[in-house]
């Protein structure tokens, strides 16, 4: 029996089965990216919240030496 549009049913079916499973596949490659994507945004996250605690613990380091500096100048200007 001849289908509608012509040709064989039986010759249709699995062509648009396998498209989708085509599709299917592609999803979920897309969805494995995507997961990794994200996996990899975290760790970049995380390097960069310790490369901003260093960078605040070197500030402050900084800025203590300068005051006990400017402290320890006063006291021996005081002391003249």
């Amino acid at each position: 029996m001849a289908a509608a549009g012509g040709g064989s049913r039986y010759l249709k079916e699995p062509f648009d089965c396998a498209h989708e499973h085509r599709f299917e596949a592609t999803e979920r490659i897309m969805e494995l990216q995507f997961e990794n994507v994200d996996r990899r945004l975290e760790k970049i996250e995380a390097m960069i919240l310790g490369v901003e605690k260093r960078l605040w613990m070197a500030v402050f380091g900084v800025v203590g030496v300068i005051l006990s500096q400017a402290v320890q100048s006063i006291l021996t200007f005081g002391t003249k």
